[in-house]
C-alpha cells in the first residue's frame, strides 16, 4: 500500500482535552476524532488495529467453540424489566422512546437478549453445552467521560455468554474462556495478569478480571511474585498481621489531642507507632425500621476497602453517615470518633488485625482527646470482625506462598460465573433427561476491544510515540524512501521491496508523500510501526539499505539483496 492511497492525519499537539497518553497519542497519531463527549470516530489507522485485535478474538473464540451472532445495539425496556436491572441501573443506562411511546435503552451490555434468545431455540439438554458472542457496539452514558476511548460512553465490546446444563458445565465452560482469554491476551502482545474480581452490578458466583499492566492503571492489582495469586485490591484477601492477641498491659486513659484529628497527627503527637491507632469510619444503612449506623475500625495506616465493607451483614446499601448522624451517635464531629463513650449504640465491625490489637489508641468521642490503652474484651465487648482493609505491599499472600506486591492495571476482560440469576428472572429452561424442567446455567465473557487500544499505548509508548505490539500494529513495515519522485532507481527499489515483502505475507506501507526525511520518520514512530526500511540513493550505490526495529536506538545497514530474507525472519521470529 502507499501512503498516498491511504489516510495519514497525524497532529504536531494533542488536543487540550487529552488528559493520558493513550489519548494524546491516539488523536496526534491520527487513529481517533472526538466526534462528542466520550464519542468518538475511528480513523482508518484506528480502525486498522482494532480489526486486528477482533481477528485474534474471533480466532481464539471461536477454537474455544464459541458461536457468533449479532444482538441488536437498541433493546426493549421488557426484557431488562424482567431482570429487574431496567430499575436497578443508575443514569449508565441511556433510555429512549420511541414514535409510539414505548421504552427502550442503548445496550451496555446483552445478557437479557442472549437468555430471551436462549428461551425460545434451546428446549433440550441435547442442545447444551452452548456459547454464543458477539462484537457489537455498547454504550454506557459515562457522569464524566474522559481517557479518550479508556473511558468513553460509545466503545465497541465482545461479549459471550455460555448456557449449561449444571453447576459443572457452566464451571468447564467458564475454564474454556479463561484459556482463551490467556490465548487472546497473549497474542496480542501484552503483558498481562488474570486476578479474582468483584462480580459488581453483572451479578454471578464467581468473576476474574484481565488486567494490561501499566502504571496508569486505574485499579490496584495484588500480586504474589512467587506464586499465581493475584486479585483485584477490591477482593484481595487481607490477613490479620497480627498472629494472636496479646494480653492488656496498659490502663485505659483519655489524653488530650487538640488540633490531632488524624491518626498520623495523632501518633506523632503521642510519640506512638502509626500502627498502634485505630481509624474510625461511620457508615449508615436506611430501611423501613429506620437508619442503622455501622462503625468499622482500620488500623491507623490502613484504608477501607468499600467493596468488602459492602459484603458484610447488613452493609450490602450502605452510605457514608452524615454529620448530624455522627453527632447524634457519637456526641462529636467526626476526627475523634472512637467504640467507647457512645451517645447510641452502634454495631462495631474491626478488620481482623484491629481484633487482634491490644494497647490501642482511638478516638474519646470528646473533640480534641483521643484514649490510649484500649484493649477488646476489658474495656468494650468484642466487636464483628471482617476483613474490610486494602491489603498492601507486604501483607502475607493469602494463599501462604510468599507477600504481596502491588502494581497497576487496566482492566480490559472479565469473566464471569453467572449461574442462574437471568435464567431464573426470564424462565430460560430446557428438559432434562429425566424430562424435569431446569434453569440453564450461565456464565458471561466479555472484552473491551476498543479499550484494548488504549490500554496497549499505556502499557508501550515512549516520548516519540506509540510502540505497537506486532501482532496488532496497524502496518508491520514501513518503507521510507529518500526522493522517491525524483530517483527512479529509488522508485524501482522500494516498488520492489514492496512487492516482494506483500508477497511474503507481511503488511507493508510506503510513504510516498515526499516529505523531508525528519517529518517522514517522526511520523511514523508516532504511529507506532514496528519496523522502518530506509531507501536512499546514497546506500544504493553500496547494494544497502537501512533496516530498524521501533524499539531499536539505531538502524543498521544490511545489503539489498539480502533484505527480504532479512526482514521476514526478523518477523516470523518476533511472531513466536
Amino acid at each position: 500500500m502507499k501512503a498516498s492511497q491511504f489516510f495519514i492525519s497525524t497532529l504536531k499537539d494533542a488536543p487540550a482535552d487529552a488528559e493520558i497518553v493513550s489519548h494524546q497519542l491516539m488523536m496526534r497519531a491520527g487513529m481517533i476524532r472526538k466526534l462528542g463527549a466520550g464519542i468518538y470516530n475511528y480513523m482508518p489507522m484506528g480502525l486498522r488495529v482494532i480489526r486486528k485485535v477482533e481477528n485474534i478474538i474471533r480466532e481464539e473464540m471461536d477454537r474455544a467453540g464459541a458461536i457468533e451472532l449479532l444482538m441488536p445495539v437498541i433493546q426493549p425496556a421488557e426484557l431488562w424489566q424482567e431482570t429487574g436491572r431496567w430499575e436497578k441501573m443508575g443514569p449508565e443506562l441511556l433510555r429512549i422512546k420511541d414514535r409510539h411511546d414505548r421504552d427502550f435503552l442503548i445496550q451496555p451490555t446483552s445478557e437479557e437478549v442472549v437468555t430471551d434468545i436462549a428461551r425460545h431455540e434451546i428446549k433440550s439438554y441435547k442442545q447444551l453445552p452452548v456459547n454464543f458472542y458477539q462484537i457489537q457496539t455498547k454504550f454506557r452514558d459515562e457522569r464524566r467521560p474522559r481517557f479518550g476511548v479508556m473511558r468513553g460512553r460509545e466503545f465497541s465490546m465482545k461479549d459471550a455468554y455460555s448456557f449449561d446444563k449444571d453447576v459443572a458445565g457452566m464451571q468447564a465452560s467458564y475454564a474454556k474462556m479463561f484459556d482463551a482469554y490467556n490465548r487472546i491476551f497473549t497474542r496480542l502482545g501484552l503483558k498481562y495478569r488474570a486476578v479474582a474480581a468483584d462480580n459488581g452490578a453483572i451479578g454471578g458466583t464467581g468473576s476474574q478480571e484481565f488486567h494490561v499492566i501499566a502504571d496508569t492503571g486505574e485499579d490496584a492489582i495484588a500480586y504474589c511474585p512467587t506464586s499465581d495469586y493475584a486479585a483485584n485490591i477490591e477482593t484481595a484477601e487481607a490477613l490479620s498481621l497480627i498472629a494472636t492477641r496479646a494480653p492488656a498491659t496498659q490502663t485505659m486513659q483519655v489524653v488530650p489531642t487538640p488540633n490531632a484529628s488524624k491518626c498520623e497527627d495523632v501518633a506523632k503527637l503521642l510519640g506512638l507507632s502509626l500502627t498502634q491507632t485505630v481509624k474510625s469510619i461511620v457508615l449508615a444503612v436506611e430501611s423501613e425500621a429506620g437508619v442503622k449506623i455501622f462503625l468499622l475500625l482500620v488500623r491507623g495506616d490502613h484504608d477501607l476497602n468499600e467493596v468488602k465493607a459492602s459484603k458484610v451483614p447488613g452493609l450490602t446499601e450502605f452510605r457514608f453517615a452524615t454529620e448530624a448522624e455522627i453527632i447524634e451517635h457519637f456526641g462529636t464531629p467526626p476526627g475523634y470518633l472512637g467504640p467507647i463513650h457512645l451517645k447510641k449504640p452502634v454495631t462495631v465491625v474491626a478488620d481482623r488485625t484491629v481484633a487482634n490489637m491490644h494497647d490501642f489508641v482511638c478516638g474519646a468521642n470528646q473533640e480534641g482527646h483521643h484514649i490510649t490503652g484500649v484493649n477488646w474484651g476489658r474495656d468494650l465487648p468484642e466487636p464483628l470482625v471482617a476483613d474490610i482493609r486494602n491489603v498492601i505491599s507486604g501483607d502475607a499472600s493469602p494463599d501462604g506462598q510468599g507477600t504481596l506486591e502491588i502494581c497497576r492495571g487496566i482492566e480490559v476482560g472479565h469473566v464471569f460465573q453467572l449461574g442462574t440469576r437471568y435464567s431464573e428472572a426470564m424462565n430460560c429452561v430446557f428438559l432434562d433427561e429425566k424430562g424435569q424442567t431446569q434453569p440453564m446455567v450461565m456464565g458471561c465473557y466479555g472484552i473491551g476491544v476498543t479499550r484494548l487500544l488504549g490500554a496497549a499505548i499505556e502499557q508501550c509508548f515512549d516520548e516519540k510515540g506509540i510502540i505497537w505490539p506486532l501482532s496488532i500494529a496497524p502496518f508491520q513495515v514501513v518503507i521510507c524512501p529518500m526522493a522517491y519522485d525524483r530517483s527512479e532507481e529509488v522508485k524501482k527499489t522500494v516498488d520492489q521491496l514492496h512487492d516482494q515483502l506483500t508477497a511474503a505475507g507481511i503488511e507493508v506501507i510506503v510513504d510516498d508523500r515526499n516529505l523531508r526525511p525528519g517529518a517522514m520518520f517522526a511520523d511514523w514512530e508516532l504511529i507506532g510501526v514496528p519496523y522502518r526500511v530506509v531507501v536512499g540513493e546514497r546506500g544504493l550505490k553500496d547494494g544497502q539499505i537501512e533496516f530498524q526495529a521501533r524499539t531499536a536506538s539505531e538502524a543498521q545497514s544490511i545489503a539489498l539483496a539480502d533484505a527480504i530474507k532479512i526482514i521476514t525472519a526478523t518477523i516470523t521470529s518476533a511472531q513466536k
